[in-house]
């Protein structure tokens, strides 16, 4: 009924491992193996978070500080940040995310330096706990970029509540109305 115990020593491969050790893919011309030396992502990803209960505590005059300030963490992380804005409740950052990053930790650095360096500035700060994060097809970056750095005639006609909640709609995230915005 079982298969016969396979003596110590001996190399036991899969058939699926047998065809990928075998893959023409895999193999030189000179019938070397070949192996990629680097990790390759096309992470876009646009990312949303809002000041501690929404409230507009970013002060108008540090605006362009801030979003500056958040592009210096982002080069300092090794992350490219495609574009930056936002108003006094909340930002939106779109980045391309490297491999060796994951996202909770490029947003909790951003959040956690940019709220220190607020503080650094005489302003009571804090960030919402949590965030939005919605990928962005490479055929979607300009259109994506124009519209953060847009953010003020965006907010003319539709409030951070009624944003967030049709990006999460958009994505086809399933969330629960009560805690979306808490």
């Amino acid at each position: 009924m079982g298969q016969a115990p396979v003596p110590i020593g001996t190399r036991v491969i899969s058939p699926a491992r047998e065809r990928w050790e075998k893959s023409p893919l895999e193999a030189s011309p000179a019938g070397t193996v070949l192996a990629m030396s680097h990790a390759y992502a096309g992470n876009f990803v646009h990312c949303v978070f809002s000041t501690k209960d929404r409230r507009p505590i970013i002060p108008a005059e540090l605006e362009a500080r801030l979003w500056s300030y958040l592009g210096g963490i982002a080069v300092n992380l090794g992350v490219r940040m495609l574009a930056v804005g936002g108003t006094r409740n909340h930002v939106h950052v779109l980045i391309a995310l490297p491999a060796r990053l994951s996202l909770a930790e490029v947003v909790q650095k951003l959040k956690a330096n940019s709220s220190r360096w607020l503080g650094e500035q005489d302003v009571a700060f804090g960030w919402q706990k949590g965030y939005g994060a919605f990928s962005v097809s490479p055929s979607m970056l300009e259109k994506v970029s124009s519209y953060i750095h847009h953010q003020a005639e965006h907010h003319q006609k539709r409030n951070f509540e009624e944003e967030f909640i049709a990006f999460l709609r958009k994505s086809g995230i399933e969330f629960d109305a009560r805690d979306a915005l808490s």
